[in-house]
């Protein structure tokens, strides 16, 4: 018998559950894959993207990893956003980190945890960048929140310079890249108000950053 027969059987009901609702969802959703949101964000365990904003099964596309990062050499990345936006024509690209993560602590930290540590590199590059706003935090609990929106806050941008959402922008494609941010102890998400959705938008952006860096307003 297998071990895991209780997720296959709570699998079933909530089949059961939706089909009594609507008997073609999975007739129709098998035919078509048609969401208008690309999900980029933290693959820990206690976030659940589509269910936390109220989706439903086909109306999310999504790419998880350590601490939400866009790395420009990352392929299987790369190859997620590059589908999303050129065959299934995604509207928005929901950057989304979380307070309290774990990637965003081992790199405060300098933690040493193995291979994980060369991708985590990337945000004690931000750290390193935004020394000065990190340090104007009163406390370690202040920095780490920080550092958690401004990674959310590098990667949007590192979205919009990618080569696949200049190309749909220059062929006159919308797309619009969100930053948001999940509190887990309240479940809620946060707009971190640091939309691109045009170059214009990415160099405001990218200039408030490079003031070397200033505080940007994040979140407010």
């Amino acid at each position: 018998m297998s071990k895991l027969k209780h997720l296959l059987d709570d699998n079933k009901k909530w089949a059961r559950e939706i089909t009594q609702d609507n008997p073609d969802f999975f007739k129709n959703l098998a035919e078509l894959q048609n969401p208008q949101y690309l999900w980029i964000g933290c693959s820990d365990s206690r976030i659940t993207p589509a269910v936390s904003i109220g989706l439903l099964p086909g109306e999310l596309f999504v790419h998880r990893n350590i601490a939400n990062l866009v790395v420009h050499t990352d392929m299987n990345c790369l190859s997620v956003m590059q589908f999303a936006v050129e065959a299934l024509k995604v509207k928005h690209i929901i950057v989304c980190g979380h307070y309290n993560c774990g990637g965003v602590l081992a790199a405060f930290e300098n933690a040493r945890l193995g291979l994980i540590d060369n991708w985590l590199r990337h945000i004690q590059d931000i750290a390193k960048d935004f020394k000065e706003v990190l340090d104007d935090a009163p406390t370690d609990d202040d920095k780490l929140d920080l550092l958690c929106e401004l990674n959310v806050v590098e990667q949007v941008m590192n979205v919009a310079e990618t080569t696949i959402v200049q190309d749909a922008w220059m062929n006159g494609q919308t797309v619009a890249i969100h930053g948001w941010i999940y509190r887990l102890a309240e479940g809620i998400f946060q707009d971190l108000n640091v939309t691109i959705e045009s170059f214009a938008d990415l160099a405001e952006l990218r200039e408030k950053s490079l003031t070397k860096r200033k505080k940007i307003g994040v979140g407010k």
